[in-house]
């Protein structure tokens, strides 16, 4: 590894994190920054890096069909209709983090989500609102910079304003964790293969309002 580059089987030359897993490589390569304006999609995803704390990514990536089982695909007004009995269920089940407190998270975030529906008009119009400006973002994003962006401003303001609202497990490296993965940033290194097809995704997306 070079400056948080690894350079893959195949060639190709991407950020480290993967550390050339397959499953996780293709995760790198075809999800991780690509612009998401499904609401379905954002909720998912914000569970599941509350699931995640404590916990590594991978982990979390591996039990992702059991999760979307578990919780209805993560559909916003099936989790919200949850009650004890399936917080009870959820408990029992091996096949995902049997937290109770990130289960009981999950169903409380799903009625803040519609709650932010009605208010904001979508969880995308909500969450991209907030995209960090381009002058905000580093120059360069090498191994260095990246290191020192577990969380940033604009993801501390976000926290602070979803706990306002109501929602839990959403600390500020969580919601960061959340922008690099759903695209509101690129953080694939310079020098990664899929930084400028990721880049190119956010310029052709079309923010939702």
């Amino acid at each position: 590894m070079t400056d948080g580059l690894i350079e893959g089987e195949d060639g190709k030359i991407r950020c480290w994190w993967h550390g050339n897993k397959p499953d996780y490589m293709a995760y790198h390569d075809e999800e991780w920054g690509y612009p998401v304006s499904s609401d379905r999609t954002l909720f998912e995803k914000i569970c599941l890096e509350g699931f995640q704390s404590g916990l590594s990514w991978y982990t979390i990536l591996s039990k992702r069909e059991n999760f979307r089982a578990a919780f209805a695909n993560f559909e916003i007004d099936k989790v919200a209709a949850f009650n004890e009995d399936d917080v009870e269920r959820l408990v029992q089940d091996a096949g995902i983090v049997r937290h109770r407190k990130k289960i009981e998270s999950t169903i409380n975030n799903a009625r803040r989500a519609q709650e932010m529906v009605r208010e904001e008009g979508s969880l995308a119009a909500y969450f991209w609102r907030h995209e960090p400006k381009p002058e905000d973002r580093p120059k360069v994003l090498d191994h260095a910079a990246a290191k020192t962006l577990s969380k940033t401003e604009i993801s501390t303001k976000i926290s602070k304003d979803l706990k306002k609202r109501g929602w839990s497990f959403v600390g500020p490296t969580t919601v960061y964790a959340f922008m690099q993965a759903m695209g509101l940033v690129n953080d694939h290194l310079e020098g990664c293969c899929c930084r400028e097809k990721v880049e190119q995704a956010r310029a052709n997306f079309v923010r939702p309002v």
